[in-house]
């Protein structure tokens, strides 16, 4: 039954998945923003709430033992599979698509807008794992300065990007999958403004509500799983329910590779990170902060954070330097992946 559920959830997701990205190109056309707000901000935090709800519940709804302890891993688990599987996935995805690109494995990115985002992660993600490392567990004062300055550094982030010029054309796009309910447009293109925009909200709405409903399912029955298999809870936090919860970002970037819109498939990765790094953090640093600890016990939690770092600086420094991003520069994600998941299993065998 639980891998009926897994099946079933996992069509959902992807159904979800197609909507949410058709859907919020043209919310982002609407409104007249830039492929980096669209990908690195709206699609970034839509996509991320489902992994987003899992620590959040944890920390602040659950009464069960270590359920502070296990919401920390979730967060700390989320920017690492981002950094490492997310990545691995849209570089198979463009090596894929090569023989059909023009540019073969050279992503046709905007190198500024991920350029900005990586900055922006390593400096939160920074900050974070910083207050982790030096910060005492009492008194708890300093951590909340610390989510306040995280948060002022995500709001400072999005307006750089909403500020950026439009760059989303109405010729770009295709029919709003939902444009059979928009009355007044039958055609589902207007040449010159496209369907109305409460008819994307809808699809937007729809396309995130299954996403949730989907993510949610497939989280419990992994868990259902994973339990009847004695997985651990540490291993179930860190890398079983972080696959679970990122496939609409892997979902979604595999979408507009196909498409070969690079600039939002990886702007919906990398804009993930920041959030990530950013506001559940924040959470656990307000409601939990003796559990935002990196010290016996934590290492190997806060071991991702490390990896995260590696991996993003492998991939993300030559395409500095160079000026490009080649997919298979992305396939190194998947190593440093391989190397965090034997560095757990050896942890918890010892342990």
């Amino acid at each position: 039954m639980d891998l009926l559920i897994l099946l079933v959830s996992f069509v959902v997701i992807l159904a979800g998945a197609e909507l949410f990205t058709n859907g919020i190109e043209w919310f982002g056309r609407k409104l007249g923003l830039a492929e980096g707000a669209v990908g690195s901000v709206l699609a970034a935090v839509g996509t991320a709430l489902p992994e987003t709800m899992i620590p959040i519940v944890a920390i602040l709804f659950s009464g069960e033992a270590h359920s502070d302890e296990i919401g920390v891993g979730a967060i700390l688990g989320a920017p690492f599979m981002l950094a490492t599987l997310a990545m691995f996935v849209t570089g198979a995805a463009v090596i894929y698509q090569a023989r059909h690109r023009s540019t073969g494995d050279v992503l046709q990115v905007d190198t500024r807008v991920l350029s900005a985002d990586m900055r922006t992660f390593v400096i939160a993600y920074g900050i974070a794992i910083a207050a982790a490392a030096f910060l005492p567990s009492e008194p708890t004062w300093p951590k909340l300065v610390v989510a306040a300055v995280l948060l002022v550094v995500y709001g400072w982030y999005v307006k750089g990007h909403f500020e950026a010029d439009p760059s989303i054309d109405i010729e770009d796009l295709a029919p709003l999958r939902f444009h059979r309910f928009d009355a007044g447009r039958t055609a589902g293109v207007d040449a010159t403004h496209g369907p109305r925009l409460r008819i994307v909200n809808i699809q937007v709405l729809v396309a995130l509500g299954l996403i949730v409903i989907g993510a949610v399912a497939f989280v419990d029955a992994v868990g259902q799983v994973a339990t009847s298999l004695g997985v651990s809870q540490v291993l179930l936090a860190l890398v079983v329910a972080p696959i679970a919860t990122e496939l609409p970002e892997k979902f979604n970037s595999i979408i507009w590779i196909r498409q070969g819109k690079d600039t939002l498939a990886m702007g919906n990765i990398t804009g993930a990170m920041v959030f990530q790094s950013a506001i559940p953090v924040s959470v656990a640093l307000v409601f939990a902060p003796e559990s935002w600890v990196a010290g016996p016990g934590s290492y190997l939690a806060f071991a991702s954070a490390g990896i995260a770092f590696l991996a993003s600086a492998a991939i993300f420094l030559p395409m500095y330097r160079a000026g490009r991003l080649r997919g298979r520069g992305l396939l190194l994600g998947g190593a440093f992946y391989v190397t965090y998941l034997v560095i757990v299993i050896v942890g918890l065998a010892r342990g």
